[in-house]
């Protein structure tokens, strides 16, 4: 059964909350972030090591992990590994400088739930977590284009060159994000549900939304989706 913090600030939220960070001022951060989000300050454990954070689990199940890979005595993914074994239901946040290849599918491989940068600020790290308590596996945009760019990429359907001089290329007109943004549009999305579910300021999904206004040449939200969809933009 998942432990839940009586003395929580929210007794919505899921606690305790594991933190497993060796740098004093980033567990700080990671306090003060986890305090805004509604924690209280005896819901949150923290631990420096490997060895710490074991020890912490075997005291009491958690309900929520925030996890550094590079640790004084070992890989943070070790840790993860175990976690996911014994919780397969347990919500794990790696928050890591690393950004390379191996450091990014080795956590996600290890079981982690999602992974945010450390020099991400306060708030894009705190809609990470608030992501993975609403069930979502978050991924720091960055490590994201760098998954992206592993995958294989499909060939280029032929198009005959009479086709070709009558197509308007209307899906190029829109960035990959327009067109991203738009189908959260046409799902219903407000533009601050769009900003937390992308990980972005609402500024900038209201920056790309004037600009798809602008591409399709229409006035609202209705009106865009309903040109997206007469252009075959959406399904």
């Amino acid at each position: 059964m998942r432990a839940t913090s009586l003395s929580s600030a929210d007794s919505t939220l899921p606690s305790p909350v594991l933190v497993v960070e060796d740098e004093p001022l980033l567990q700080q951060r990671l306090r003060g972030v986890l305090l805004g989000l509604g924690y209280a300050p005896d819901a949150l454990v923290f631990a420096y090591s490997l060895a710490e954070a074991r020890v912490c689990l075997a005291a009491q199940p958690m309900a929520l992990a925030l996890v550094d890979l590079a640790l004084p005595d070992g890989n943070g993914m070790a840790l993860i590994e175990q976690m996911r074994l014994e919780d397969p239901g347990l919500g794990i946040l790696v928050v890591s400088a690393w950004s390379s290849e191996d450091a990014i599918l080795g956590a996600l491989r290890a079981g982690a739930t999602g992974y945010v940068l450390k020099e991400r600020d306060d708030l894009e790290v705190m809609l990470s977590i608030r992501s993975v308590l609403r069930g979502g596996a978050p991924i720091d945009p960055f490590i994201a284009r760098r998954i992206l760019q592993l995958l294989p990429q499909p060939a280029p359907a032929p198009v005959s060159s009479v086709a070709a001089a009558d197509i308007t290329p209307l899906e190029e007109a829109l960035s990959a994000r327009e067109s991203q943004i738009l189908r959260l549009v046409a799902d219903g999305m407000s533009n601050r549900e769009i900003a937390e579910q992308l990980f972005l300021s609402r500024h900038t999904v209201e920056c790309h939304i004037k600009r798809i206004y602008r591409k399709l040449a229409v006035p609202s939200r209705t009106r865009a989706v309903h040109e997206a969809r007469a252009r075959g933009l959406l399904a």
